[in-house]
């Protein structure tokens, strides 16, 4: 699988668990370990775009944030 398909593969996943906070979480931090940096941080901007009218998903994802900026900028 090429490295758009993997991205856009995750999107896809994720828009799919986002009734659930917790498979959401669990699904994004998989995300952020398997794509390439590059990736990670199109995968960052999408998720802030995504979040914007799921609040409930953004308090539960401010567990993860601390990890996701270390994996971002690493």
């Amino acid at each position: 699988m090429n490295k758009r398909m993997m991205f856009e593969h995750n999107v896809h996943v994720l828009k799919n668990v986002s009734f659930d906070s917790v498979l959401f979480c669990k699904e994004l931090n998989k995300a952020m370990h398997t794509l390439l940096p590059y990736d990670v941080e199109q995968l960052i901007n999408w998720v802030n775009e995504f979040l914007i009218d799921k609040p409930e998903l953004k308090a539960d994802l401010s567990l993860l944030n601390e990890e996701i900026l270390e994996l971002a900028y690493a």
